[in-house]
């Protein structure tokens, strides 16, 4: 029984000595941006720099790092590429909203960790300022907007909210922008439409000027191209008969002549 329990605390000392001697390559690397290990997202505004850095924790040798900007490889210095890596991403815009950049360990690129930048800004408006339109035509004006967080939308009409009149004024709003749609517009309709987007940051105008103008009388192309055309038909024929009859006086006059003659 003492065999039996000495055999026992041998081959425990063994095996403890055994996972304390492990090759220290099977411990687990972990990437980390910033001090965190997982994908987040990063709060930032326009004008701003913000620095990435990159590190590998647990390594047991040099680990090469990468760096993408969306699917775009960055290019790092010799200097900025072994065990930790920094990328700097300077003058923020509202175009880097929703950018992603990703830290890759380089032999195995399954581990990566990736920052999404999430850009705050107040809603930013463009369109086409002035729109002339003849009575009785149709008519869109589109405010276009960027914004972060989204904006909430309206239209106004010589500073009052619009009157949507049924079959006359249609509103199509998507994340980009606010169209307003007019059918058959009338004298009734000209006037200052304001686009005004109001967003947790800031609240912004724009306006557009709507012209109608009056109905142009147009001639009638098709019926003046079919009247020419039976004008120029009849004098042709008229031609075709007038030809035809002077070659029979013609004909008559020379029978009497080759007559006479014999």
């Amino acid at each position: 029984m003492a065999w039996k329990t000495s055999s026992l605390m041998q081959m425990c000392r063994f095996l403890l000595l055994v996972i304390l001697f492990l090759p220290r390559e099977m411990t687990s690397s972990v990437l980390t941006v910033n001090g965190k290990t997982e994908n987040y997202i990063l709060d930032t505004e326009p004008g701003l720099q913000e620095s990435l850095r990159c590190a590998v924790q647990n390594h047991t040798r040099e680990e090469e790092l990468l760096w993408y900007r969306e699917n775009g490889k960055v290019d790092l210095k010799s200097g900025n590429k072994i065990n930790s890596s920094s990328v700097c991403v300077s003058s923020i815009s509202e175009n880097d909203n929703g950018i992603s950049f990703t830290c890759r360990l380089q032999r195995n690129q399954s581990m990566s960790i990736s920052v999404v930048l999430n850009v705050t800004f107040p809603p930013i408006l463009s369109g086409n300022d002035f729109q002339t339109a003849e009575e009785g035509s149709d008519v869109k004006l589109v405010c276009n907007v960027k914004s972060n967080p989204q904006a909430h939308m309206m239209w106004y009409k010589n500073s009052s909210i619009l009157n949507l009149e049924k079959n006359h004024h249609q509103i199509q709003q998507t994340s980009e922008y606010l169209q307003l749609s007019i059918t058959k517009v009338k004298k009734s309709d000209n006037g200052t439409y304001s686009c005004m987007a109001s967003s947790l940051l800031e609240k912004r105008t724009k306006d557009f000027h709507l012209i109608v103008k009056d109905k142009s009388t147009t001639v009638p192309i098709e019926p003046i191209i079919a009247a020419c055309v039976v004008v120029f038909l009849t004098l042709l024929f008229g031609l075709i008969a007038r030809r035809k009859r002077l070659m029979k006086l013609c004909i008559k006059d020379k029978n009497p002549q080759s007559r006479t003659a014999l």
